[in-house]
């Protein structure tokens, strides 16, 4: 790089912490280390022009888990393990709130619901069957009954005649949150490089060698937050998994209102002002999906479609404005990796999903690990 004296010492001298990711995790660590060492100097290197992976791309959920997401959990990990996950989750959007206000995340408490598609008779009664256990062993935490039985009113079609509701769930609007985030950051004297990326490290004595594509500087402490890119210099236990979303044009008179799950999670919808917002359908290409690669398939987006023209919107005519995609950072647990390394250098990763929820409560962990 042909960068000047004033450059280097303003920006690349007596690092005393380097954060790599500038999402949801990245700048809450970045802002908790303020927190806690206001004298240092905190860089956050990020690799895309915004927040690479979920963090500007997700859809705006502000949920802790379906009915029927909730009782897969309870499969692969053991009751005390998800009711855990699910504070962590519920504290993280209260910290998310706290630190950005409701006003500029534009936090809209229309509660959640999940539709069961005709086909899916097993699901359906399986939730039905089991809602008072789910809520008996969540009410010590929310003092009241999370989960409820309602009549479909928003006319959708080829479902089950009742919904699951929840009225703790809410949704925001992502654009608005990330920037309130970045602002904040910027406030708070933290540097953000962006289109910057990270390919190595070489870990000293008493510091690490970070290297960018044409140039190397040096930092205290190094932090990752890459969340589904993180197994490529972490080597930690992450799969990443693409998520693909699409929204429609303005509808008239559109009488939806609330965040909707479909499949254990795996559709999601929302109005979004006169919009429908909707993604999901990784379960179609597992495989496929497993990637680091933005990008729409075929397949997903036809069907993403075929639920949008006949389940949510029956007999309209609805237009598609915008299709992009997001990568989400997974693995055969639910549970997040927040973890030192080495002596100098930690990650905050694996998120399974839930970035919007927990990646606030992560981002303070990563930071009071050092």
């Amino acid at each position: 790089m042909n960068l000047s004296y004033w450059e280097l010492k303003n920006w690349f001298s007596h690092i005393d912490y380097t954060i790599v990711g500038s999402g949801i995790v990245g700048l809450h660590a970045a802002l908790r280390l303020r927190e806690r060492f206001p004298n240092s100097k905190i860089l956050v290197i990020e690799k895309g022009m915004l927040p690479q992976g979920a963090s500007t791309k997700n859809a705006g959920f502000a949920c802790f888990g379906s009915m029927s997401e909730i009782i897969d959990d309870l499969k692969s990990h053991s009751e005390e393990e998800v009711i855990q996950l699910i504070h962590k989750r519920w504290n993280g959007l209260q910290l998310l709130r706290k630190n950005l206000t409701d006003q500029s995340i534009d936090y809209k408490p229309f509660g959640g619901y999940e539709l069961f598609l005709k086909e899916d008779d097993d699901a359906f009664n399986d939730c039905l069957s089991r809602m008072s256990f789910i809520n008996e062993i969540l009410k010590p935490f929310f003092k009241s009954e999370v989960f409820c039985k309602e009549i479909d009113r928003f006319s959708f079609k080829g479902i089950h005649e009742y919904l699951i509701f929840n009225p703790f769930e809410a949704q925001i609007d992502t654009g608005n949150m990330m920037q309130a985030l970045l602002k904040k950051a910027v406030a708070n004297d933290i540097l953000i490089l962006n289109q910057q990326t990270v390919t190595s490290f070489d870990e000293k004595e008493a510091s690490v060698i970070v290297a960018l594509n044409d140039f190397s500087f040096v930092t205290k402490k190094l932090l990752f937050a890459t969340n589904g890119f993180a197994n490529t210099l972490t080597k930690t236990e992450v799969v990443p998994a693409r998520a693909q979303v699409i929204i429609t044009e303005p509808i008239p008179n559109l009488d939806i209102r609330g965040t909707f799950h479909i499949d254990k999670g795996y559709y999601y919808f929302r109005n979004f002002e006169d919009r429908i917002l909707l993604g999901g359908g990784r379960n179609l290409d597992f495989k496929g999906e497993t990637t680091t690669e933005f990008g729409q398939s075929e397949l997903i987006q036809n069907r993403l479609e075929q639920l949008l023209k006949e389940v949510i919107l029956p007999n309209q005519e609805v237009k598609i404005e915008h299709r992009w995609s997001g990568i989400m950072g997974l693995g055969s647990s639910k549970n997040p990796i927040v973890s030192q390394l080495s002596e100098h250098v930690y990650c905050g990763v694996r998120l399974g999903g839930m970035g919007v929820a927990i990646g606030s409560i992560i981002g303070n962990e990563l930071a009071d690990l050092i």
